[in-house]
């Protein structure tokens, strides 16, 4: 279905043509007229960031940033309540084609009516008020959404209260616009061969070349994010992904130092690598957004952190870096695409010119003896996840689902809905193991998997004095930040000529963020690289039935095998197949 996000009905459009119909006057005249009023809200370096004059009449809110969104409320010339009906308008129009968003939020318009009365009376809590913002179904919400994971066992259960970063938006006085789609269980259920599909809501498309693969698990945050569905978005990674969507989909996603963001009321996969993070359209968005959403936990809340990661976004922050290349994941062997990595070596000659140095450098060859390192991860994951889903499911009301043996049981007795493309081998992996976190299996495994990771970014630091690593989006190269637990940001630098979205991936050592969030600024504001999709290309073919179902209904769970030692066959970070 060729076309733009401007129109469905098969009319090609330029990318800067996607505010007609309805939706308001072009971004070039949206940024050319006049401002009143912003200083109050726009305190704490805000007020630099946003263009001096903006729109007083009909204003657009296609590709506005969090900041001049909150200029137009402040000045009278947009209410939240008209920003989220216009959200939820596209919504309707284009969800049914990318299939990013599970479910709205019934309240949506009540709660930003009520911040609208907030703001006329004078209380504005901060940067988000007002905002919509949606969140990835796997973030519990104690209104009237589901919080599943996108799988229909969870349809019905009731959480005991907001996820705390879910709260920390309300407080801020984000609208919480409804939840995102995402590869359903985060991709953690089995050997799905695509990513972005749940049984709650479909198959997840790139809007920038419907066939490209929007990568998993934070899809749907992603592709709303790109799409402006919404103002900013909600991801979260165990590997990758907050990064691969992110970078699939041409957005700015931060996947913060593990411990940064709590993890108190999200589904989880392990609580060793997960981890909330933004995903946007700008840089200043995803700062903005990890102010709010910081909520330290463990070591990190020991740690003296920034309380403004925005007073970090200056022009000139490359001058003088040294940024290391590890040209191991430039290569196809991992995962390296040679169209995308032409797009992010334009990024490291963007660079270059902002006055880096580039320096090759090595973090470590995760394919030796036999990708002990992917296995010793899968190991972790699968120990962690057995313990940390029957601790999440205990804390629900309303289901009956409460350890991993009952999804299970689930998935085989609807099988024809959650099984009909793939099964369930990574839930019968983890079910095997002993579910004990003081197994030395699973007490090896994370030792060698944080020594190859955290000795391989850190000694690479310190041997080229580097300030920073860099690898193409899509690649493997999600994995070594993932198991370390650093931060890690995708950084748009261009689409393909066929038009995939491309950039690279900067991640570096423990609280790297005000970093990382610096050097990508410098980038973006360089480059400009943010442009709209235009709905390229054909929707794929429907996968083929895997004929799971065709078994009895207990036929060995429905997996081919139980073996919690198995060496994964995808790549956990893009879900591309590892070499044999």
């Amino acid at each position: 279905m060729p076309g733009g996000l401007g129109n469905l009905e098969n009319r090609a459009m330029k990318p800067r043509d996607i505010t007609a119909n309805g939706d308001g006057v072009s971004r070039r005249k949206f940024l050319g007229t006049t401002l009143v009023g912003s200083a109050a809200l726009l305190a704490g370096g805000l007020n630099s960031l946003v263009p001096r004059s903006l729109s007083a009449a009909a204003p657009s809110f296609i590709e506005a940033t969090i900041p001049e969104l909150q200029a137009l409320m402040s000045s009278g010339a947009l209410t939240s309540v008209q920003l989220t009906t216009r959200y939820l308008h596209r919504i309707a129009r284009f969800n049914p084609l990318l299939h990013a968003v599970i479910e709205t939020n019934p309240d949506a318009l009540a709660i930003a009516a009520t911040l609208d009365a907030e703001r006329q009376s004078g209380q504005l809590r901060g940067p988000l008020h007002g905002i919509p913002i949606l969140v990835k179904d796997n973030l519990a919400t104690a209104d009237k959404m589901q919080t599943t994971a996108g799988s229909l066992a969870l349809v019905g259960s009731i959480v005991p209260s907001d996820s705390v970063v879910v709260n920390r938006l309300r407080a801020a006085g984000a609208v919480i616009l409804g939840k995102a789609n995402l590869s359903e269980w985060a991709n953690f259920r089995g050997n799905a061969p695509f990513n972005g599909w749940s049984a709650r809501g479909g198959f997840t498309r790139d809007p920038y070349l419907l066939s490209f693969d929007p990568c998993g698990s934070s899809s749907g945050s992603a592709v709303a994010a790109a799409a402006n569905l919404c103002a900013a978005t909600v991801g979260t990674e165990t590997d990758g992904s907050v990064v691969c969507p992110s970078g699939n989909n041409l957005n700015v996603g931060l996947k913060p130092t593990v411990g940064l963001v709590s993890q108190d009321g999200i589904i989880p996969i392990a609580h060793s690598q997960d981890t909330a993070g933004p995903i946007c359209r700008s840089v200043i968005d995803t700062a903005i957004m990890l102010n709010v959403m910081k909520s330290p936990f463990g070591d990190v809340a020991t740690r003296s952190l920034p309380s403004d990661y925005t007073s970090f976004l200056h022009r000139g922050a490359l001058k003088g870096a040294r940024i290391g290349v590890d040209r191991r994941y430039f290569t196809a062997a991992f995962g390296g695409e040679s169209d995308l990595v032409a797009v992010a070596k334009q990024g490291l000659e963007v660079m270059k010119s902002l006055g880096a140095t580039l320096i090759n450098t090595d973090t470590g060859d995760p394919s030796a003896n036999n990708f002990k390192f992917y296995n010793d991860e899968l190991t972790v994951l699968l120990f962690e996840f057995k313990v940390q889903i029957a601790d999440y499911l205990s804390s629900l009301k309303n289901t009956s689902e409460r350890t991993l043996t009952d999804l299970i049981a689930f998935n085989i007795e609807h099988c024809s809905t959650e099984m009909r493309y793939f099964g369930q081998e990574i839930f019968q992996m983890a079910e095997a193991t002993s579910g004990n976190l003081r197994d030395p299996v699973y007490l090896a495994a994370r030792a060698a998997n944080l020594d190859f990771a955290r000795n391989g970014i850190n000694l690479a630091l310190d041997r080229g004095d580097l300030d920073a690593i860099v690898a193409p989006t899509y690649s493997f190269a999600s994995s070594p930040a993932a198991v370390a637990g650093f931060p890690d940001i995708s950084i748009p630098i261009g689409l393909t000529p066929r038009g995939k979205p491309a950039g690279l991936w900067m991640y570096s050592g423990y609280l790297a963020e005000p970093k990382l969030l610096a050097f990508a600024f410098d980038i973006e504001q360089a480059i400009h690289p943010r442009t709209q999709p235009e709905l390229l290309g054909t929707i794929p073919a429907e996968p083929p039935n895997a004929h799971l179902c065709d078994q009895p209904a207990n036929a060995a769970a429905l997996a081919p095998s139980a073996s919690s030692t198995a060496r994964p066959p995808y790549h956990l970070g893009t879900g591309k197949p590892l070499p044999q």
